[in-house]
C-alpha cells in the first residue's frame, strides 16, 4: 500500500522512535501519545484489519505485544499498560500499548450499558448464527 503512512514507516521513509523490531512486527511511540510510552505495534506486512491477517500475523503482533507491555511498564512507570486494537484511524492492522496511571484520572475503560430483560440472548443468538 503505497500510500499507507504505517507501510511508509516500515520503508523507512518517514521516521519514527522505533522500540522494537524483528522480522514480523515494528513498534513505535504514537506521535499523540495518552501518556508516554504510549506505542503501536504493527504488523510489517499490510493487512487493512485485525480480521483479514492471517492467524500467524495476529499472533506475532500480540506475543511481540505481551513482550512490550511488562517492558513498556517498568521504562515508565506505569501501574498498568492496557491494549487497544481500534483501527479507524490508519487502515493497517495495529494495536495501541497505553500506559496507565491509577491517578491519572482517565476511566479504565469505556461507558457500559445494560441489557433490558432478554436481550443478552438475542444478541448472543444473533452472534452465534455467525459463527
Amino acid at each position: 500500500m503505497d500510500e499507507c503512512i504505517f507501510c511508509k514507516i516500515i520503508k523507512g521513509t518517514i521516521p519514527v522512535a522505533k522500540i522494537y523490531e524483528d522480522d514480523e512486527i515494528l513498534a513505535f511511540l504514537d506521535i499523540k501519545p495518552v501518556n508516554h510510552g504510549h506505542a503501536l505495534v504493527i504488523p510489517k506486512k499490510h493487512y487493512e484489519k485485525m480480521e483479514s491477517a492471517p492467524d500467524e500475523v495476529v499472533a506475532d503482533v500480540f506475543i511481540g505485544a505481551k513482550k512490550l507491555m511488562g517492558v513498556i511498564k517498568e521504562a515508565v512507570s506505569a501501574d498498568f499498560v492496557v491494549l487497544s486494537v481500534v483501527g479507524i484511524d490508519v487502515p493497517h492492522f495495529h494495536v495501541h500499548l497505553i500506559p496507565r496511571y491509577f491517578n491519572d484520572k482517565m476511566p479504565v475503560f469505556w461507558p457500559r450499558k445494560e441489557y433490558k430483560e432478554g436481550e443478552k440472548e438475542i444478541v448472543a443468538e444473533k452472534i452465534k448464527k455467525f459463527l
